[in-house]
């Protein structure tokens, strides 16, 4: 296969860390940004956008594979702009000769009634193979690392809430998983004979609830564990309006994120530990990573600590 591989979302959350991780393996790689001028990541920044078929014709001439990385959660109508970006997208790259299509979906069982949010996500896995390229699906629920979305809503709950009045969501059980895994399998699937066309669900070693989730966040950050109190009645966008004050997530963002926390996601298919054996990262490690990953980012100002102040 043509070694030349395109990542979308490549200055995103996942894509700003596979492509260093895929380029360490050798690859040439393409960064697709509607910004390239101004992107400062790893890899060869190319323009390219979702919604515009002639540039992503562009940015996928001359490549053997592609990772999708897209999103439209903050949109109104992101169900209809996903469809159509990814229905775009598999055409684009049938066209270019594209030979492994790689996507990073969501975890979720069709029976138990999906939100909107995770539908949408498991819409793209169809809609991107209608091009006739090979798609390779890697399912994940809530992925703990740095600048996550929903390990940022985690990490701010136990920070600013000495006790919360909560949703019901928080008893909904989930597998987290850490980055480093996460990245690990997107990267060692490409070109893999058994895993192109496969579908495969992805996730750590623990099932946790998310209060279980904040709980043992705050142990790690040295935080009195909050009491946590779940009221049923509290309607999903009242609970998005709280999420949206309580941490820096958009209320939309917030309320396609809640509709999606009702949902129980935990692995039902470990087929992949078959194909990519390795030992997995433990939730409380991978809060530690992503808490001191926190700390060495530059762009974030830090508080003081006290002199006397234990570092977790």
């Amino acid at each position: 296969m043509n070694s030349t591989v395109l990542v979308t979302g490549a200055s995103g959350f996942i894509g700003s860390h596979l492509v260093p991780a895929l380029i360490e393996r050798g690859r040439q790689v393409r960064a697709m940004t509607r910004h390239p001028d101004t992107y400062s990541g790893a890899g060869e920044p190319v323009y390219g956008d979702v919604a515009d078929l002639d540039s992503l014709r562009t940015a996928l001439d001359g490549t053997g594979a592609a990772y999708y990385l897209v999103h439209s959660l903050a949109d109104d109508d992101f169900e209809q702009r996903d469809a159509e970006a990814a229905t775009a997208f598999g055409h684009a790259a049938a066209d270019a000769g594209v030979q492994q299509i790689i996507y990073l979906g969501g975890l979720g069982d069709v029976d138990d009634h999906l939100s909107p949010h995770l539908q949408s996500r498991r819409d793209v896995e169809q809609l991107l193979g209608l091009g006739g390229v090979p798609v390779t699906v890697l399912r994940a629920a809530v992925v703990i690392g740095h600048g996550g979305i929903s390990w940022e809503i985690t990490r701010q709950l136990v920070d600013h809430l000495p006790a919360m009045v909560t949703p019901k969501w928080v008893s909904t059980r989930t597998q987290p998983i850490a980055l480093l895994d996460v990245i690990r399998y997107l990267a060692d699937v490409l070109d893999n004979p058994g895993a192109i066309g496969e579908v495969f669900e992805i996730g750590g070693p623990e099932v946790l609830s998310y209060a279980e989730m904040m709980r043992r966040a705050a142990r790690i950050q040295n935080h009195r564990s909050p009491p946590i109190v779940p009221v049923p009645l509290l309607t999903p966008r009242l609970s998005s309006m709280w999420l949206a004050l309580i941490t820096d997530v958009d209320q939309g963002t917030a309320r396609n994120l809640i509709d999606s926390m009702n949902n129980e996601v935990i692995v039902r298919d470990d087929s992949i530990r078959q194909l990519l054996p390795g030992e997995l990262t433990g939730y409380d490690e991978a809060v530690r990573i992503a808490l001191e990953d926190r700390a060495d980012d530059p762009s974030i100002r830090q508080p003081e600590r006290s002199p006397g102040a234990a570092r977790s």
